[in-house]
């Protein structure tokens, strides 16, 4: 068993941010200690882990509530429970991934049009400075 602080050390996740997800519902409630302090299994280790890979990925967290409803679906089919079980489940990531993927796609092409605009000023002003370094000589 881990105290929050472990935890926190493992996934990179503040305490805070841990009992946060705690309160909205991201994250169900641990199990206590006999003084009260918040105690945690390696496999909710493993699913914390989880859903921060998802906020890194730039899930909200009303999506990564949805996606994770099922718990760790993956975990669950790694043990040997039939995926045919999680079908309803697994759409419902694949929306939500899909969905994300094109958000991020836009988000793409944004920055390589960003990108192309900051080249051509660069190379503008360059050219700009041999010109001005060629004129004094």
């Amino acid at each position: 068993m881990l105290t929050i602080s472990q935890v926190s050390e493992k996934t990179g996740l503040t305490p805070y941010t841990i009992r946060y997800y705690e309160k909205i519902g991201v994250l169900h409630e641990p199990k206590r200690s006999n003084g009260g302090a918040r105690v945690y299994k390696e496999s909710e280790v493993s699913y914390i882990q989880c859903l921060n890979k998802l906020k890194k990925l730039g899930l909200s967290l009303e999506e990564i509530t949805e996606f994770t409803r099922e718990g760790c679906v993956m975990d669950k089919i790694q043990q040997g429970e039939n995926p045919s079980n999680y079908n309803p489940t697994l759409k419902k990531r694949i929306e939500i991934l899909e969905k994300h993927l094109m958000g991020l796609e836009s988000r793409r092409q944004e920055i390589n049009y960003m990108i192309s605009l900051a080249e051509e000023k660069l190379t503008l002003y360059q050219e700009l400075t041999k010109e001005d370094i060629v004129n004094t000589r």
